[in-house]
């Protein structure tokens, strides 16, 4: 991460493309945002745009617009994403979805640097930095012929791979210690920090949803938690995401408590239906059974 920002102070004044790639929740967005703020552009408009939720029937006219009468529910003329981010920052997410069929006319946009609304002839010119990301496998795309090679690279300038979660445990305590605080002003609760014990748990986890999974998980515990400091209780760890290469004996113990925690939480929430507390801790029935004799439960 260190590497990262030290590649964020030297490209946040220019204007190359920036291409973010990594996990699903690893924080491209926040990372696209803060390299538009760090630009000379950080007066002007930031617009991101979720390549993914724009049907393939409307692209055209969300990135491009359109002018009145362009198609029958075109009742006005209407600007696109490009021209909104004029002078400005477009970050453009999920890039891994864009059609196929659609990616001639967007590398087109890119090389003139000017747009044309549906419906019409006339060339607007355009004035953005482009900031891009994907969890896609771009080079695989290319390679099966899903994804244009020269779109790439004039998206590509600067790479950026952003580390899932797991692999920057350093930043896990200033994350919770983060979201403890806006939580607890959210919801009006008392919780103000977070035991060694559950810190240590976090660090145990590998996090598949990444940072946004963090997050959720340091909401849902304030929400319940009523003493001031979260416990390993209060945090509802999924025992499927605690890493089990543990190195010593201690941790090994803290990671028996934690899934027996996990597991009694459980039992009592569906008051010991076997089938709905295993669907939530994600495992078979007979590991079930077997982590319940193990524990005594």
């Amino acid at each position: 991460m260190q590497q990262i920002h030290r590649t964020i102070d030297k490209i946040a004044l220019t204007d190359a493309s920036v291409l973010i790639t990594g996990e699903n929740g690893t924080g491209k967005d926040v990372l696209a945002n803060e390299i538009h703020k760090r630009s000379l552009r950080a007066s002007g408009p930031m617009v991101s745009v979720d390549a993914g939720a724009i049907p393939e029937t409307l692209f055209e006219s969300e990135l491009f617009g359109h002018v009145k009468g362009a198609y029958t529910d075109a009742h006005a003329d209407k600007e696109g994403k490009f021209e909104m981010a004029n002078n400005g920052t477009l970050f453009l997410d999920e890039i891994g979805n864009i059609p196929l069929s659609l990616q001639p006319k967007l590398l087109r946009v890119l090389q003139n640097r000017s747009i044309t609304r549906v419906g019409s002839t006339k060339a607007i010119p355009i004035n953005i930095r482009l900031i891009s990301a994907t969890n896609a496998d771009i080079n695989k795309m290319i390679a099966d012929g899903e994804f244009r090679e020269d779109l790439f690279y004039r998206m590509n300038t600067v790479q950026i791979e952003l580390p899932p979660l797991r692999e920057r445990l350093d930043e896990i305590e200033p994350l919770a210690k983060l979201f403890i605080g806006q939580y607890a002003q959210k919801y009006h609760r008392s919780v103000s920090g977070i035991s060694p014990k559950a810190l240590e748990l976090l660090k145990q986890c590998t996090w598949p949803g990444n940072i946004r999974e963090l997050q959720n998980c340091i909401e849902r515990a304030v929400i319940m938690c009523e003493k001031e400091n979260l416990e390993p209780e209060d945090l509802q760890i999924n025992p499927a995401e605690i890493r089990r290469e543990a190195p010593t004996t201690a941790v090994d113990e803290t990671l028996d408590a934690a899934e027996e925690r996990a597991i009694r939480a459980a039992m009592n929430k569906y008051d010991g239906n076997l089938t709905l507390v295993a669907k939530a801790l994600d495992i078979s029935r007979p590991t079930l059974y077997s982590k319940l004799k193990k524990y005594g439960i």
